[in-house]
């Protein structure tokens, strides 16, 4: 009687390690390159670990990471301590800084990951660790850094070192634009926070910063063709020429949240009662506050256009427009209160007051909605381009006024205010904003911006079809993975 032959052992997944920076913004993108990989990459047979930061976790943090597949592992490394930072060391500071001392724990989750059966294939920071690609190297596993924002903030910061090499003067008094290949000219003023004050800690951090970047073997972009072809274009030809790694655009990643928890929000119901693309909704994302001055003259420019708005209002901050980032903002009382007297009573016909959060995507993809007030973050403004919604560019802090720039000069999804009256303290008066808000909803610049938009919706919608290319873009990275894998 013949024997049958034992089944041959399964060959592990191919495992690859994700990184997300501290914060909303770099969390939930990653987290969703990670729950695509599983679900979606080289036809099955990924697995992934999301490896967050002790440090500045959020509720939102943790609500993210609890939804993500079983496919998906999670580990956290161990809080570092931060004691020795000023009280006003600068958002960017603290995130480099908890990156690089987190880095001894790093390299012992990959010392553990590595002797796994399935080990690591790749490891995948976000775009503000890129001092992590130094244990990758010295570990023997290939590094792909993944831009949480778009291909021309990027560029920026990989010219960073060059810009600091070929200039002396703060790079807000240079007196030409700054050209980058395939990107929109920046007047330097509307170069990355960050790097206005060559005097501030952070600048040098931030010039180590874009050398690190180098050390990638591929940028895999939250953005696609549609939004950002001629920065696309400029990187595949730099790549060509040995200048960059390969640059993949994957995006857009959308985050979504589910139909019960927007539906029982009270801000749905009242969107319901309003006519199409008549409410502006107004909201400066996770991180990003308004000073007490320009929270009334915001109010006050909101009344006098007569507009319909729902504004998600946060505690204002007259320190720093990052202030709520990591949750330092206020606490303990209402934030409407900080809104000028009679103010919620006047405008109760036409507009409402929420504070603090609101189910963005949701708003966003309601028909009410014809524009979006928002600080310009990476992941709102795609949340914008995916619903067929024009901005009105606000931008706060960190690469806002890059995408500001982009959006405005061309793409022409966005409008701008004016600061040709700001005041020395750069408060944007209620005229300004009465008129800029105006022209959005109602004007003509608004009705191209807004047929602008609609052409995106249709680009994103179509980027990841079968044959979209930023499916096609994703499908090609991860191949390498799987290839690597099977041929170890």
């Amino acid at each position: 009687m013949g024997t049958e032959a034992a089944p041959a052992p399964a060959t592990p997944a191919t495992h690859v390690v994700l990184l997300a920076s501290p914060g909303a913004g770099h969390v939930v993108p990653v987290a969703e390159l990670a729950r695509r990989i599983v679900s979606q990459g080289g036809g099955g047979g990924f697995t992934a670990t999301l490896v967050t930061y002790t440090n500045f976790a959020s509720a939102e943090h943790s609500s993210t990471l609890a939804s993500l597949p079983p496919s998906v592992s999670t580990a956290v490394l161990p809080e570092v301590p931060l004691d020795d930072l000023p009280a006003d060391a600068r958002v960017e500071t603290r995130i480099f800084t908890v990156v690089k001392r987190a880095l001894p724990h790093l390299r012992d989750l990959f010392r553990s990951l590595l002797e796994s059966p399935s080990g690591v294939a790749a490891f995948i920071p976000d775009l503000l660790g890129p001092w992590a690609f130094e244990v990758a190297r010295e570990l023997g596993v290939p590094g792909y850094l993944f831009s949480t924002t778009n291909l021309t903030s990027l560029s920026v910061m990989l010219h960073v070192p060059e810009l600091d090499r070929t200039t002396t003067c703060e790079f807000r008094d240079l007196p030409e634009p700054v050209r980058l290949p395939g990107c929109v000219p920046l007047r330097g003023a509307d170069l990355l926070d960050p790097i206005q004050d060559r005097s501030n800690p952070v600048y040098p951090l931030m010039v180590e910063f874009g050398k690190k970047h180098l050390l990638a073997d591929g940028y895999i972009a939250n953005t696609f063709d549609a939004i950002e072809h001629e920065t696309l274009t400029a990187f595949k030809e730099l790549s060509d020429k040995g200048v960059y790694p390969p640059a993949y655009a994957v995006g857009p990643f959308v985050r979504s949240y589910s139909g019960s928890e927007a539906a029982k929000h009270s801000c749905m119901q009242w969107l319901d009662e309003q006519p199409g693309d008549s409410v502006l909704y107004v909201c400066l994302g996770s991180g990003g506050t308004l000073s007490t001055k320009q929270t009334v003259e915001l109010a006050a420019g909101l009344e006098a256009s007569g507009q319909r708005f729902l504004w998600v209002v946060r505690f204002p901050s007259d320190k720093d427009n990052s202030a709520s980032y990591f949750g330092t903002a206020k606490h303990g009382d209402d934030p409407l209160s900080y809104l000028p007297e009679g103010f919620v009573e006047r405008t109760k016909d036409v507009g409402l007051c929420v504070p603090l959060w609101a189910p963005q995507v949701e708003i966003l993809n309601h028909r009410a909605v014809g524009g979006f007030l928002s600080h310009c973050g990476w992941n709102s403004t795609l949340e914008a381009a995916s619903a067929g919604v024009p901005l009105l560019a606000w931008p706060l802090y960190a690469e806002q006024r890059v995408n500001a720039v982009m959006l405005t000069e061309r793409t022409g999804l966005a409008l701008r205010p004016s600061t040709d009256g700001c005041s020395g303290d750069g408060v944007v008066p209620r005229g300004e904003i009465e008129a800029v808000v105006t022209e959005l909803m109602v004007g003509e610049k608004g009705a191209a911006a807004r047929e602008k938009a609609r052409g995106l919706r249709e680009a994103a919608a179509k980027a990841w079809a079968p044959d979209g290319p930023s499916r096609k873009a994703f499908e090609a990275v991860v191949g390498k993975w799987k290839m690597a894998k099977h041929a170890d």
